[in-house]
């Protein structure tokens, strides 16, 4: 294959992605933000706020997953820039159409579809960084990406506060077009490029199912993710309700518990990348952030007749312990080859987001018998054994030359 033309860390590619990745938070943490005020004004009553509000942030997720599959494989198909643009386009149009619901059911239709679009960003953006940046500075530049990319929710946050729930959604759609005027600046990967007019099989996603090793790869990639959303999408953003089982006083702010996290989220993202670059290991640096994790959920559900402040900082905490999300879709593109690292790249992060109804589910299930807060806990438990395991089984790719394809 030909040379791959190497760009700096803060050359123009790798600050689009990050800009792309901001915009791609703020749409996608958006509903957890502003869930009770938007549920609010539609009408809806304390209880459906929280049952109808996992039900839309599902939908947002079932709209990853199937999108995830979709813009990956059209990446490694038709090139990385391909789904950018339109992975952006389809979430600006949604999140528009979003300001203008009246029901649950059309609010849910637009997370769906939204959640389509925005699981082509991250994957396609990680790609594309990965391959233009030397081998040696690669998690430091993916690091850059999503440490500047996680902001994005910090800024949604204080949208929130300014803005009435709908032009919030206005808002996400107008930054969404600007940031396809700055994807023109961008140039498609070397590597792509070299494989392009080959006869090599490109974005197969049945390929990570017809391979013992490959599908080992993939389902460890996926299962070291789990606790990102778990943290994210049941302690976080349903703070509010676990705030009132905890007999906290006063109430929690959901949206404000979700921007601090993210603060958090976005310093451990920065800070992995080069933790990871001095242990020369994605693995051991994420025995260091899963360890934080840890620690945070035993504080977190030590809470009884606790504090509002202390709820905030927990959630800080645990944002701090998940910031590897950058490391870890790092690690899916490092995975796998050429013509299917898009496809992985951008599959595996959305099945992570995918996962949380299924998370949901599980917590739902042993609410009846152990209630609120110790289902909670038993489902913490159970995502954390799976990713620890997952962790210890996959294999090391620090420093990995990706200048190969998947036969």
């Amino acid at each position: 294959m030909q040379q791959n033309k190497t760009v700096s860390l803060l050359s123009i590619p790798v600050l689009v992605a990050a800009l792309g990745y901001f915009v791609d938070i703020y749409d996608l943490l958006l509903f957890s933000i502003i869930r009770v005020d938007s549920l609010k004004g539609l009408g809806l009553s304390k209880a459906l706020i929280d049952t109808q509000g996992k039900a839309i942030i599902s939908y947002q997720m079932y709209g990853l997953l199937i999108g995830g599959i979709i813009w990956g494989m059209l990446g490694d198909k038709k090139g990385r820039l391909s789904v950018l643009f339109g992975s952006i386009l389809l979430y600006s149009l949604a999140n528009i159409a979003n300001g203008l619901v009246q029901n649950v059911s059309q609010y849910a239709m637009c997370r769906f579809i939204a959640g389509i679009g925005l699981a082509g960003e991250l994957g396609a953006g990680i790609t594309l960084v990965s391959e233009l940046i030397p081998k040696e500075k690669r998690g430091v530049a993916t690091s850059i990406v999503a440490g500047i990319g996680l902001s994005g929710a910090i800024v949604a946050y204080f949208i929130k506060v300014s803005f009435d729930w709908r032009v919030c959604y206005f808002i996400g759609g107008g930054l969404g077009f600007t940031l396809l005027l700055l994807r023109v600046s961008v140039f498609e990967s070397g590597m792509f490029k070299s494989i392009e007019k080959s006869g090599v099989s490109k974005g197969n996603f049945l390929m990570f199912f017809t391979n013992g090793r490959r599908f080992k790869k993939y389902l460890l990639s996926i299962l070291i993710g789990l606790p990102t959303w778990y943290v994210i999408g049941v302690l976080i953003t349903f703070s509010k309700e676990f705030g009132e089982q905890f007999g906290i006083k006063e109430p929690i702010d959901a949206g404000k518990a979700v921007m601090l996290a993210y603060v958090a989220i976005s310093i451990g993202d920065l800070l992995i990348g080069f933790v990871s670059q001095w242990l020369k290991s994605r693995k051991k640096a994420l025995y260091i952030f899963y360890i934080i994790t840890f620690i945070g959920l035993i504080l977190y559900f030590c809470q009884y007749n606790g504090t509002a402040t202390g709820m905030y900082l927990i959630c800080m905490l645990l944002g701090f312990g998940t910031g590897f999300w950058a490391i870890f879709v790092t690690m899916a593109a490092e995975h796998f080859g050429t013509n299917l690292r898009a496809t992985a790249a951008t599959t595996v992060p959305n099945m992570v987001r995918g996962s949380l109804p299924l998370i949901i589910i599980l917590f739902n299930a042993l609410k009846p018998s152990f209630g609120y807060i110790t289902a909670a806990a038993i489902t913490g438990i159970v995502v954390m054994i799976i990713s620890t395991v997952s962790v210890v089984m996959t294999e090391e790719t620090f420093g990995k030359d990706l200048n190969f394809i998947e036969q």
